[in-house]
């Protein structure tokens, strides 16, 4: 009778240890569960919203169909291009779009004959994402979109801030189209290999230091770019959130041109997704480039055409000490220091004017 009454009060235990142990599988696998889907929330972004789709936003602009299917957004300025004397292609900024091709004023237009076109850079506006983004892959946008507007066979190129990228890129891969090259308060980036250890590290914790961790993630973890630009743990760049390093000048012109309504508003240029414009461009910008600007030759040497690059002295967001090592290296660039000045420097008084004269004109 004993032995009965242990084996059965061994089996309640077995009974009770294995629905314990179960019971610790199952809280596990729903924990883990959970934790995969919160993790596939937080580091995988939302696919774009594309323009024109279903629930997607309207197609508003002008756009052309690219040779993968892609369509490119865009908008036209200045004089009409059959009447134009100069023909410009304008790349824009971080977080901006096709409308910022108004970086002429109406007056250099007339007065230069200057015709403009500008378009939102993959992602952006209302150009298509383009998920396998590189510079190099932007520049033969350039040369198509050219094409496809009839520019004729060599046009000149300008870009500011994170658009000078692209037009690096331009003076790499299709240098043979172009006429002259403006880079304006390019954006820098700090892994390229022809800066020197010392020079690149001094420069890059110049920066806020939650621009150093975001342009830090950028580059050496790419698949972390949306989750650390989405988590409200710990402040995410600065220029996502609107309160960039700016010079006391800089917040003058910004005032004005946001009282003038001279920015785009950040919901349209975004609009089809945040990772799809804004992140990609960081992980592009900071990330392994095809080249290095520091390579490159005199597209040039038969002083038909010429690159100009303009930078403030006081630019809080890109440090001035890498533009003037590029400089260095590259003697054949005509390089522009201006006094006094930060990240917005074009868009004070003139200055517009005198970027636009110093290449076409030769003016000082």
């Amino acid at each position: 009778m004993r032995m009965v009454n242990q084996v059965h009060v061994y089996g309640e235990k077995d009974i009770l240890s294995g629905m314990l142990s179960y019971l610790r599988r199952l809280i596990f696998g729903v924990v883990l569960v959970g934790f995969l889907a919160w993790a596939f929330q937080a580091f995988v972004p939302p696919p774009p919203n594309i323009c024109g789709a279903p629930n997607g936003p309207p197609i508003t602009a002008t756009r052309i169909k690219l040779r993968d299917g892609r369509h490119l957004a865009y908008a036209e300025h200045g004089v009409p291009k059959e009447m134009a004397k100069y023909k410009f292609v304008f790349f824009h900024g971080f977080g901006s779009g096709r409308n910022d091709g108004k970086f002429a004023t109406p007056e250099i237009f007339e007065e230069l004959g200057l015709y403009l076109v500008s378009f939102d850079r993959p992602g952006y506006g209302e150009s298509d994402p383009d998920p396998k983004r590189t510079l190099k892959s932007t520049a033969f946008d350039v040369e198509e979109l050219a094409d496809q507007l009839g520019l004729g066979s060599k046009f000149s190129v300008i870009g500011y801030s994170m658009g000078g990228q692209v037009v690096w890129a331009c003076l790499k891969f299709i240098s043979h189209r172009l006429a002259g090259a403006i880079l304006v308060a390019p954006v820098v980036n700090y892994w390229l290999p022809g800066f020197p250890n010392n020079l690149a590290k001094e420069a890059y914790y110049e920066q806020l230091p939650q621009d150093q961790w975001a342009v830090g993630v950028a580059h050496y973890t790419p698949w972390l770019t949306y989750w650390w630009n989405t988590q409200k743990w710990f402040p995410s760049s600065s220029v996502i959130a609107q309160k960039p390093k700016l010079s006391p000048r800089d917040v003058k012109i910004l005032t004005s041109l946001l009282a003038r309504h001279e920015r785009t508003p950040k919901e349209d240029v975004t609009q089809q997704g945040v990772y799809e414009s804004l992140l990609r461009d960081m992980m592009v910008g900071f990330g392994s480039w095809e080249f290095d600007p520091m390579d490159l030759a005199n597209p040039f040497l038969d002083n038909e055409g010429s690159v100009h690059l303009w930078h403030g002295n006081e630019d809080g967001l890109v440090p001035v000490t890498l533009q003037r090592y590029i400089a260095g290296r590259l003697p054949w660039i005509h390089y522009h220091e201006v006094p006094d000045a930060g990240h917005l420097f074009p868009y004070a008084d003139g200055m517009r004017e005198a970027i636009f004269k110093t290449l076409l004109l030769g003016e000082k």
